[in-house]
């Protein structure tokens, strides 16, 4: 019998892609998401879609469950309100699937819930893994709060992961599909001084990972999801530049920034140099560890497998 997964956040630019791996793996999936059930299925494939959580209470249960749901971080700049869309699309919805999994015959084996490396703050070129101090401010506290908001499952007896997961790259979205234009127009440059570190990674790997926490029996609590070899923004604009063919001579101040995003701008003038040391011991295998194949799969995905 095909086991059966409840992913939250499915229709999102990871979420569609592991959704597509599940169900090649022969999982049954059921997807929660607001949008239409005809766009979810064309999204994500041949899944069951629920619109609201409270639809499940009372379910026979699922095997295990991924919780990726969440409004993008860098969608909008961060006012308060915005803060509080941001709390409640990640902790809100965390704390009502909890409750509705508690309503369950049978609790999941797992939970893997969403999570980012955001959650440890500023923290300079030092090397951050699984085990360092935060930095106490807006990302460490929506992070924070996002695990805790998971973590009593634990007391139920569910194994639970956290994907403390980088800025992505892939094809067909996310924060590189907003850079690309400038970029081909030869306006790309560094951001701020261009030191600060960003715990970037590949899709294909996080889609990998989140497989393996789910599928790992001994798996639990915080995993970096990363590469393995941090690059400073930079190194990251220098190398977008040389996939795209296109000079990288227009920096971005930090003081422009700073007018121009508020608080928002820390996301791009602060960074992590965080690196998946727990992934790393477990001898899990990156397809992308390499930045420059990354970003060239990611902009040209058919010439660059």
């Amino acid at each position: 019998m095909s086991k059966r997964i409840l992913i939250t956040g499915g229709t999102g630019f990871i979420g569609h892609v592991l959704c597509r791996q599940l169900l090649a793996r022969d999982y049954e999936l059921t997807v929660f998401s607001r949008q239409p059930p005809e766009t979810v299925k064309s999204s994500c494939g041949r899944v069951e879609a629920v619109s609201d959580l409270q639809q499940l209470r009372s379910h026979p249960g699922y095997d295990a469950v991924i919780n990726l749901a969440g409004e993008g971080i860098a969608d909008k700049r961060w006012s308060e309100a915005r803060k509080q869309e941001l709390r409640d699309s990640r902790i809100g919805v965390t704390e009502t699937l909890v409750e509705v999994i508690r309503s369950w015959e049978r609790a999941p084996k797992v939970l893997v819930s969403g999570s980012a490396v955001g959650f440890y703050g500023d923290q300079g070129a030092a090397t951050v893994t699984e085990d360092t101090n935060p930095n106490d401010e807006f990302t460490h506290r929506l992070c924070r709060d996002w695990e805790n908001a998971a973590k009593p499952l634990a007391d139920d007896g569910v194994r639970v992961c956290f994907s403390r997961t980088g800025v992505v790259a892939g094809p067909g979205g996310g924060f590189l599909e907003r850079m690309i234009l400038p970029f081909k127009l030869g306006l790309g440059g560094r951001l701020g001084s261009g030191t600060q570190y960003m715990p970037w990674i590949h899709r294909d790997d996080v889609v990998g990972a989140l497989i393996w926490m789910m599928e790992n029996p001994n798996a639990s609590g915080p995993f970096n999801v990363v590469s393995p070899n941090p690059a400073t923004n930079a190194e990251f604009t220098r190398t977008l530049g040389k996939v795209l063919h296109r000079p990288t001579l227009f920096p971005a101040p930090a003081p422009v920034l700073k007018v121009a995003l508020g608080e928002m701008a820390r996301l791009l003038l602060t960074g992590q140099k965080a690196i998946p040391e727990r992934l790393t011991q477990e001898k899990f295998e990156f397809r992308y560890p390499d930045l420059e194949r990354a970003l060239a799969q990611s902009v040209s995905p058919r010439s660059s497998r």
